[in-house]
């Protein structure tokens, strides 16, 4: 664990890999000091935004006791994965099938039959980009990307899969959608998807 300075009152918390991280993120979840007002989950950082800059001392000494290796025991009841609907009527399913190889009924069986784990969030508020514990899945972005994509598009890019938290323009591939709303700005907490966030998704419609 590596603490870097970061303006006069947060802390860049640099750890060496996703299960160190995922552990730091459990103790500032479950027991942290009031001092801290914010943190931010990132791919290997984690940044801890402080109350007052005079606190910062303290929040630092409190990081550096941590024993990562050993985690808090998560409250009894707690979900370990996020569950996300989908069905699978994605514009560029075929496409995507047609690159790997395979049957699009294959790239569904493949997207379901693993679980997937948030990295980072990045692009926009609320984007996961989620590595799958089996792979299988590489495809390219489009080459020309679209202006528009509705929430809750269920997408592919490179070894990532990702739900679009709202609607922008994009170039990942587009396999099908999901109805649950992933980011909402008036909710606590906005984003159900953060870095070490688990997640299964399941087909609830059958394709045409």
């Amino acid at each position: 664990m590596r603490l870097l300075p970061c303006g006069e009152s947060a802390i860049l918390v640099e750890l060496d890999s996703t299960r160190e991280r995922d552990a730091l993120h459990d103790w500032l979840r479950s027991s942290r000091p009031a001092a801290v007002a914010s943190y931010v989950p990132a791919h290997l950082t984690v940044l801890v935004v402080v109350v007052t800059p005079a606190q910062v001392p303290s929040v630092a000494d409190w990081l550096r006791a941590l024993t990562l290796s050993d985690p808090p025991a998560r409250p009894t009841g707690a979900s370990e994965e996020l569950v996300v609907e989908v069905t699978y009527d994605g514009a560029d399913l075929r496409d995507v099938a047609d690159h790997l190889g395979i049957t699009p009924d294959e790239v569904v069986r493949r997207h379901t039959q693993q679980r997937w784990h948030v990295e980072f969030v990045g692009f926009k508020p609320g984007f996961g980009y989620l590595i799958g514990d089996s792979g299988g899945l590489h495809v390219p972005r489009r080459k020309s990307p679209r202006t528009r994509i509705p929430r809750g598009a269920v997408a592919l890019a490179g070894d990532y899969s990702g739900v679009y938290p709202s609607p922008s323009p994009g170039g990942w591939q587009l396999i099908g959608h999901t109805g649950q709303v992933l980011f909402d700005p008036d909710a606590t907490p906005a984003a159900r998807l953060i870095a070490g966030t688990v997640v299964r998704f399941v087909e609830v419609a059958a394709r045409g």
